[in-house]
């Protein structure tokens, strides 16, 4: 059972138990149910204040409610937080939080977990047959373009930078001073555009990826959600689990899944590509970019 599950028993037993309340205890109780995305980052003290009662009153409802106190009260809502869909700024408070208990230990340990379990949970919703169906339209493609903005745009270039190592026509876009639908306004059904975005949304990359396929494009969408607009959109589908303690989405499935993407286009070339990976690192060496060990 995830935290948005246990969350959801809480406000059910709180809605279930409130005619039994006292009238102040009722105002507490109507505060959290009408915003229950607040108790995870909030002491008990600010509950008390947004409600207009003492702090006593809140402890109380928590305990009829079958909660020893607050904390254990508050503890559901937290986990609603790192393991649900909570917004941006409550997972902000919430890190805060945790650095003023001292709980920095957990934290490490949630983060840790959280990128082995994303990792995992992605590779088992992909079939290595998809893998190797998109890496072969990439290869097979006169021109890539690997769309992201915000932190998938440095993902996006992460990628770029590795496949231009023994291939030539990769373009990241949106380039510098432009915008990504100028980028691919001459790419057809010749091309491929690897897109990227997770929610929340980012329009240019839903907008772009419709263009694309108004244009013929193939498209290649990597996002977090099977519902997702650009997933919907594309002929190669893939999801990552994002999930974090963070503030913002994970990128560590979706840099795993490039890399793997990557080695599957390899895989797939024909054998000129080992030769310009060879010539790609030869020429590195000759100029002289590499730190040499010393004799």
């Amino acid at each position: 059972m995830n935290g948005t599950d246990v969350t959801s028993i809480v406000l059910n037993r709180l809605t279930d138990e409130f005619e039994t309340l006292t009238p102040e205890a009722q105002k507490a109780a109507r505060y959290v149910l009408e915003n229950p995305h607040c108790v995870g980052v909030s002491t008990v003290r600010e509950i008390a204040e947004f409600a207009n009662v003492k702090p006593n009153t809140v402890v109380r409802m928590a305990r009829q409610v079958g909660f020893e106190g607050y904390e254990d009260f508050r503890a559901a809502f937290r986990e609603a937080i790192r393991s649900g869909p909570a917004g941006f700024p409550d997972r902000v408070r919430w890190l805060q939080d945790v650095s003023k208990t001292g709980d920095l230990g957990g934290l490490y340990a949630e983060m840790v977990g959280s990128a082995i379990r994303n990792i995992e949970e992605t590779f088992a919703k992909i079939d290595a047959e998809a893998l190797k169906a998109a890496a072969g339209a990439i290869w097979a493609s006169r021109r890539v373009y690997t769309l992201g903005v915000g932190v998938n745009n440095a993902n996006a270039r992460n990628f770029t930078y590795l496949a231009s190592t023994g291939m030539v026509e990769f373009h990241a876009i949106p380039q510098a001073g432009s915008n990504a639908a100028d980028d691919i306004a001459w790419a057809d059904e010749r091309d491929v555009l690897i897109a990227i975005t997770c929610r929340p949304y980012r329009r240019e990359v839903v907008d772009t990826v419709r263009i694309a396929r108004e244009q013929g494009v193939n498209v290649i969408a990597i996002s977090d959600s099977p519902a997702s607009p650009i997933v919907t959109a594309a002929q190669h589908r893939f999801t990552v689990s994002v999930d974090t303690p963070q503030f913002f989405p994970s990128s560590v499935s979706t840099i795993a899944l490039l890399e793997t993407l990557l080695s599957f286009v390899i895989a797939v070339a024909s054998p000129e590509i080992v030769e310009r990976v060879e010539k790609f690192h030869k020429r590195r060496h000759q100029l002289g970019l590499y730190l040499e060990d010393p004799e």
